[in-house]
């Protein structure tokens, strides 16, 4: 099993159940001890004087208690500096502001069993309880219980992972995680992800913008393609951080997936032929019609986002015609399309050029296919499937533009990486 996240803290780290967030900066009220003095004390005919009762160890607390508009950022401190430290759990009450079910906060326990320190955000608009057992010397214990409240998000960040719910995914598509609105604070939430891989696996994030649509992403991408049977689990603590500007994310992430076959498709487009190989042996080999001169197909790599059995497929979506009368005006309802660019691209049937596969590259950049060989490859075709394409006029395909990052190196892909 493998871990790949950020440097944190090897001090004794307490369970998240068991996490305290928040006693009054100087909260040391509101314990319950156990001892007593001498049961002599006080007593006339005696000849002593009264010994004072143990109080057991001075708590304190940082937000203070009853504090409200706390950064969901701030660290939640208990010290006890006679004393040790027993149990300290941080619990948020009920449900956030905006309904959102609020995290739990993690931290930990220095050696000395002395301070807690947590080491996570918090969710926005919630009430927090923290409660703490402690003893001095003696054995004497003291429990505090404080609460506070953390500042309600004025504005808020949305985040779409990729892939989710336990799927069986192609060997090139990357651990992805779209946000709603450009994140200034990159390093902030890099340090809030981690990777854990069976086997293991080396990889890296960097954040990338998709040149079309803007939508900016953090991927996590293997230094080389996935093998078939590994495991993935995403874990994002990612609510109550800050991505810039007061805008807050909500909500933590976690998923488990899958890689499944290694299906690889070549297309050469000078050849105007494809070759589809399945965990290294080649399956299938069609003729195809790619890009032809005034509208090239991409070179590089890219990577199956999705399919659609039928899809309308038009001139003026992808900026290429809107009057009818244009010589490059088309309507169409295309069959077994296979998504690999957010910008349009497309493998799927083309019946209305059967004639020119493999002769001639006819289309406007998509990858056509007879029927019966594009329904072959639908039927297939998963996301993360990789579709390599050469021998186009045309550029390599941009990183941001789907999954295009295999097409850069090791090296330039960590370069993108917030953490260095």
């Amino acid at each position: 099993m493998s871990h790949i996240r950020f440097p944190r803290s090897r001090a004794l780290t307490v369970p998240a159940v068991l996490l305290a967030v928040a006693l009054g900066a100087t909260a040391c009220g509101g314990h319950d001890t156990k001892g007593g003095g001498d049961p002599q004390a006080g007593k006339g005919g005696s000849g002593r004087s009264a010994s004072p009762t143990p109080t057991g160890p001075r708590v304190t607390v940082e937000p203070a208690a009853d504090a409200t508009a706390v950064d969901p950022a701030a660290p939640v401190k208990v010290t006890v500096p006679d004393g040790t430290l027993s149990t300290v759990t941080v619990t948020p009450d009920g449900t956030a502001s905006d309904g959102v079910r609020p995290v739990e906060v993690t931290g930990v326990l220095d050696a000395a069993k002395h301070t807690w320190t947590s080491d996570r955000t918090m969710t926005p608009g919630t009430s927090y309880t923290v409660r703490v057992t402690a003893a001095d010397a003696s054995g004497t214990q003291t429990r505090t219980t404080s609460t506070f409240r953390t500042v309600t998000a004025a504005r808020i960040n949305g985040v779409t992972p990729t892939p989710l719910n336990n799927a069986v995914v192609g060997v090139g598509l990357p651990v992805s995680l779209a946000f709603d609105k450009p994140v200034v604070n990159k390093a902030a939430v890099e340090k809030a992800l981690s990777i854990t891989t069976t086997p293991a696996v080396q990889g890296s994030w960097g954040w990338i913008t998709d040149p079309l649509t803007g939508i900016q992403r953090v991927d996590w991408r293997p230094d080389t393609y996935w093998k078939p049977g590994t495991k993935v689990t995403l874990t994002a603590k990612l609510s109550g951080i800050d991505t810039g500007n007061n805008r807050y994310l909500r909500r933590d992430v976690h998923d488990t997936f899958t890689i499944g076959t290694a299906r690889i498709s070549y297309v050469d487009l000078k050849a105007k032929t494809m070759r589809v190989t399945e965990n290294g042996r080649t399956v299938k080999d069609f003729k195809i019609s790619g890009g032809r001169a005034d509208f090239p197909t991409w070179n590089g790599q890219m990577v199956v986002i999705g399919k659609q059995s039928t899809i309308r497929m038009t001139s003026a979506s992808v900026g290429i015609a809107t009057n009818k009368d244009a010589a490059d005006f088309y309507d169409k309802d295309v069959k077994f399309a296979v998504h690999i660019t957010t910008s349009g691209t497309f493998t799927h049937a083309a019946p209305w050029n059967d004639a020119l596969m493999g002769v001639r590259n006819n289309s406007h950049g998509c990858v056509g296919m007879r029927t019966a060989d594009a329904k072959w490859f639908f039927d297939r075709a998963t996301r993360g499937d990789l579709v390599i394409a050469h021998g186009s006029t045309r550029a390599t395909v941009d990183k941001g533009n789907g999954y295009g990052e295999w097409n850069l190196t090791v090296d330039q892909w960590r370069a993108l990486s917030a953490l260095g």
